[in-house]
């Protein structure tokens, strides 16, 4: 298996909803990178729930933030207390966002 088969590639402007439920990342303000235990829809707004027990209301915005920081990988650390594992960590890095090519995240 080579390394290139190992690559994600994801739609840039995916809904952001689905693109959270899919990689289940959360950065945080600060840069901190944090790992999402569930998250609950209510229409335009989502209540996130990550591992470390915080509870927030997001919008769904695919300029948002927390959109950008994730596409672009901006982070400083991990969270201690979620504990992301190192599987999931070295996925996300090989994960790609692209303008025209890659999966659209449809059900």
């Amino acid at each position: 298996m080579s390394a290139e088969s190992n690559k994600r590639y994801y739609r840039k402007h995916v809904d952001f909803f689905r693109l959270l439920e899919k990689i289940k990342l959360w950065p945080s303000r600060n840069g901190t990178l944090h790992g999402i235990r569930s998250i609950r829809i209510k229409g335009e707004y989502a209540e996130i729930t990550t591992h470390c027990g915080k509870t927030f209301m997001v919008r769904n915005s695919k300029n948002s933030r927390a959109a950008r920081w994730l596409r672009n990988k901006w982070m400083r650390d991990t969270c201690k207390k979620c504990k992301i594992p190192e599987w999931k960590l070295e996925k996300y890095s090989k994960t790609y966002f692209t303008q025209s090519y890659g999966s659209e995240l449809n059900d």
